[in-house]
């Protein structure tokens, strides 16, 4: 979901400032009662009703070991999600699940199709 306006918010501020209440502000504006809240006291601790920036999440887990998995990948181009895992867990002392490895070789751009015409990895059974 996108944030307000930065023009909506100062509007609603603005609103706010010359005595009108907040579920009149809200009713004036279409926005919940809430949210005319937040901005208010957004605007009162900070000086700025502005939208916070975007906090990105996690950080990956695996980051650290990126050049490893590449030479992983290339040096056993048919090894299984599980291996690699396997593989990480040995060298790197990292535990990493299949669907996470999933994410870091798609993330790393990594090719995720085994390919039936090479023989099958020395370290997979049968």
């Amino acid at each position: 979901m996108k944030p307000y306006s930065q023009d909506l918010r100062e509007r609603v501020i603005a609103a706010l400032k010359a005595g009108e209440t907040q579920a009149a502000v809200a009713a004036r504006f279409s926005v919940h009662k809430s949210t005319v809240e937040k901005w208010w006291y957004r605007q009162r601790d900070t000086g700025s009703c502005a939208a916070l920036p975007h906090a990105s999440g996690p950080q990956r887990t695996l980051h650290a070991w990126d050049d490893f998995i590449r030479a992983e990948v290339k040096r056993h181009p048919d090894a299984t999600l599980d291996e690699l895992c396997a593989g990480v867990r040995e060298n790197c002392g990292v535990s990493a699940s299949p669907s996470m490895m999933c994410r870091e070789l798609q993330h790393l751009e990594l090719p995720l199709k085994k390919s039936r015409s090479t023989t099958a990895s020395a370290r997979r059974p049968g």
